[in-house]
Order: C-alpha cells, then sequence, then structure tokens
C-alpha cells in the first residue's frame, strides 16, 4: 500500500494544484484497480514459491525482496492474470488407456468404432489411436455403453501438435451424448490444429440444463489460446463436467467456462480431414470433479491472507475424522521424477488449510507407485515425492516438525497393477494422522 501511495502522491503532484482533488479521487479509483489486478501474479507467485518450499525472503528494509511498484504492463495483462488453472481430476478412475500394450497397427482392444477406421500407430515412440479415415468415431468400451457417465467427472487426453511446415495437424471433437441415437447430442467441443498456418481454433455447442430455453455455443481463436499450444509437442486437454457446470481446459487453462449445460450419458471422439496426425493418447475418464462454482482457494503468501474455504477442506477433514487418513491421486508429477505439477497445488492447499487448522496433529505424508519399473526406482522415487510434498506444504505454512515424508514405492498396493485403471489408482499419496 506504500508504493500505491507514493504512485499517486507523485501523479497529483504533476497535474497541478488547481485540479489536485479531482485528479486524486480518480487516481485511487485506478489504484485500487491496479491492486486488484495485481492480486492474479502474487498467487502465482506464491504457487511457484510452494512448488520449490520455498517461503518469501525479505530484504533489510522489511519488504519483499525484489518487489517494485505497480506497473502498467501488470495492469494491462488482465487477461494472462485472470487465466484459470482449476482442474481436479475425479477422485474414482472409470477409464484409463495410454495405448502401451497395444499391438501396433491393431485397433485398440479397450475402444468400440461407431465409423471410419482407427489402428494403433507412434509420434517419436510415443503410442497413439491414430484415425486412418478421414470420418472416423471412437467410443470407450464400457460395460454400459448407453449410459456410463456420472453427473459428475472428469476427462483428459492428449494429442500432438504437429510443426509449421509438416503436412497436416489435427482435429479433435468429443461429443455427449444422450441415450438413444448415437447421433443424439447434449453438447460437443471441437479444437483443430493446423501446421501451414501455425493457428488454433475450437468451438463449443451444448443444450442448456434445467428446462432453460435455447443452447449455449461459441468458440476460442488462435490469438486467445496461442500461449498455451505447445507447436510440435503433446498437448493435454481435459474436460470437467459437475451437474451442469461443464469446463475446458488446454494445458491446465481454462478456455471454455459453462455455468448451465444439459448432463451427458456418453460419449463420441471424432477426429478428421486430411491430416497427418490425427488421434489421441493417455485418456483417463474419471468419477468426481470439482465442487460446483467452488471459489479458488488463494492461501499463498503474507500478501494474500485469503484461505480455502471450508467447502474446500471439507473433504479432508470428513476423511482423516473416518479414517485416520487423507488419500489422494491428484497430487501430480512430472513422469520419472519428483517434479510437483502446477495443477497438484489445489490439493496440497486444502490439506496444509486443514494442518493450519489443526496445528498439534502430526502426520505421515507417504508416496506410493505403481509396479512399473523396478523397486530399485520405484523405491527412492516415492521417497523423492514425498518429501517434495512436505517442502511444498512447508512453503504453505505447515509446521515441518509435524510431518515426515516416506516413500512406500510399490509395496502396498490398492487395486491391480495388471490394470491401467489399478495402476492410476496405485499412484497415490497418503496423509496418515499419527
Amino acid at each position: 500500500m506504500k508504493k500505491i501511495a507514493i504512485l499517486v502522491s507523485a501523479l497529483v503532484l504533476a497535474s497541478g494544484m488547481a485540479s489536485a482533488q479531482g485528479t486524486l479521487s480518480r487516481l485511487k479509483e485506478r489504484a485500487k484497480n491496479a491492486v486488484e489486478n495485481n492480486i492474479g501474479n502474487k498467487i502465482e507467485k506464491g504457487i511457484n514459491d510452494a512448488l520449490d518450499g520455498k517461503k518469501k525472503d525479505k530484504d533489510n528494509s522489511g519488504k519483499n525482496a525484489g518487489e517494485g511498484a505497480v506497473s502498467g504492463d501488470e495492469i494491462a495483462d488482465a487477461d494472462a492474470q485472470n487465466q484459470k488453472n482449476d482442474f481436479v481430476r475425479g477422485g474414482e478412475i472409470l477409464f484409463v488407456d495410454s495405448f502401451d500394450g497395444e499391438q501396433m497397427g491393431e485397433f485398440p482392444s479397450k475402444w468400440d468404432l461407431n465409423e471410419g477406421g482407427a489402428e494403433v500407430a507412434t509420434i517419436d515412440g510415443k503410442k497413439y489411436l491414430s484415425f486412418t479415415d478421414d470420418y472416423s468415431f471412437v467410443a470407450p468400451l464400457m460395460t454400459n455403453m448407453e449410459s456410463y457417465l456420472p453427473e459428475v467427472f472428469t476427462l483428459e487426453w492428449d494429442m500432438f501438435c504437429s510443426k509449421g511446415g509438416e503436412f497436416g495437424g489435427s482435429e479433435l471433437e468429443v461429443i455427449f451424448m444422450k441415450q438413444g441415437s448415437w447421433n443424439d447430442r447434449a453438447g460437443s467441443v471441437s479444437f483443430t490444429y493446423r501446421s501451414d498456418n501455425p493457428d488454433a481454433y475450437g468451438s463449443y455447442r451444448f443444450e442448456k440444463a434445467n428446462g432453460a430455453n435455447g443452447e449455449a455455443n461459441g468458440g476460442f481463436e488462435w490469438n486467445q489460446i496461442k500461449k498455451f499450444v505447445k507447436i510440435g509437442q503433446w498437448n493435454h486437454f481435459a474436460v470437467s463436467f459437475n451437474q451442469r457446470a461443464f469446463k475446458y481446459y488446454i494445458n491446465g487453462n481454462r478456455v471454455i467456462n459453462l455455468p448451465n449445460a444439459k448432463a451427458p450419458e456418453r460419449l463420441l471422439i471424432w477426429c478428421g480431414g486430411n491430416y497427418k496426425y490425427k488421434g489421441i493418447t493417455n485418456v483417463v475418464l474419471a468419477a468426481g470433479a470439482k465442487d460446483l462454482y467452488e471459489r479458488q482457494a488463494t492461501y499463498l503468501s503474507e500478501e494474500v491472507k485469503s484461505a480455502p474455504s471450508a467447502s474446500e477442506v471439507s473433504a479432508v477433514e470428513k476423511a482423516i475424522a473416518e479414517t485416520g487418513k487423507f488419500v489422494t491421486n491428484n497430487i501430480l508429477f512430472d513422469t520419472g521424477k519428483a517434479t510437483l505439477k502446477q495443477e497438484s497445488m489445489i490439493e496440497i492447499m486444502r490439506v496444509a488449510q486443514y494442518m493450519k487448522n489443526n496445528p498439534t496433529a502430526r502426520f505421515e505424508v507417504q508416496g506410493h507407485t505403481d509396479n512399473q519399473g523396478s523397486d530399485k526406482i520405484n523405491d527412492p522415487l516415492s521417497q523423492q515425492r514425498a518429501e517434495a510434498i512436505v517442502k511444498a506444504l512447508e512453503g504453505l505454512g505447515v509446521d515441518g516438525f509435524n510431518l515426515k515424508a516416506v516413500g512406500k514405492g510399490s509395496h502396498e498396493p490398492v487395486a491391480d497393477n495388471g490394470t491401467e485403471e489399478g495402476r492410476a489408482k496405485n499412484r497415490r499419496v497418503e496423509f496418515i494422522k499419527k
């Protein structure tokens, strides 16, 4: 606030005494808006500090080291500040496929074909479901193909976006269906990437829920999402649906947020057009999602004092009260590393807030892996990951004296490691109250 006061004072003096009162009023409003817009940057910095297990350093004057006045660039870049990264994978895995165990050139065993053609192929050694016809529809092979989507679910997949100059691109549409005819849609969302420009664009169209008239539809253009798309790489897409709230993400950045969409019961995936790379991999369907209209947790720094709401930590509190531990599959790491993914911080912040609400409680933070790879690799990796979580909790203000990191490797599975669904459940973190 001192910096804002200095800024206001300087500008008032420069404006001249004749108009000082009117200018002061206008500048106070601008300063207020500048502070509000700059909160997003402080939140992002707090997350990064927590990921590194750090707390803010102070300089000799008592101010945060390296902190400067609010700049014009920070105020103008409101779009970047307001991008939401609130995706939380559902807690119960219903379907998962990375195609690792599939035979090249064959139709994948965990899928159904409605029209066209598809087969297992590779890009840079990574297997994926490649659509071989210009007009192809596939669906996950479920026990009940007519109705398998719960009212709250998440869906994730990866798609390759080729480099400029390469032939083709990627075009994909996820179609959310009602029961009945295979073309009876509740809604759909599409993404198209063309490498000849390069550019990307997408659209969505949903029936409205609760008897509301009309439909929700719209789109996004390359200039809106170009900072999110990784050219020449695999890109991660995700959908979150909670009763009626539909959200769509590209590499963790939310680009669609519909408050009242028709609930689907099944889905189809279409990939078409004359493109060299058209396909998907790392598909995960899970029951559960981010709470409906849940406010984003913002306890991150000394300047930003707001903490996760009671509803945000209720799942942690309930689990510990009933079982003595909180188990989650929503704390994710880079493959083969102990580096926390950014989206893991939402779950970690909830746990941190519970621990701060209960400052005398002690916890063992256990890291668990699946059985892929040897114990020689998995045991130390799980330990390093548990330690990374402890550091992140300390960075959010939890007393490290109450935390102990323990790596369990693959020695305590809770599901069958012979299936991808089971392995996904075994890759977990447990917070056990001692």
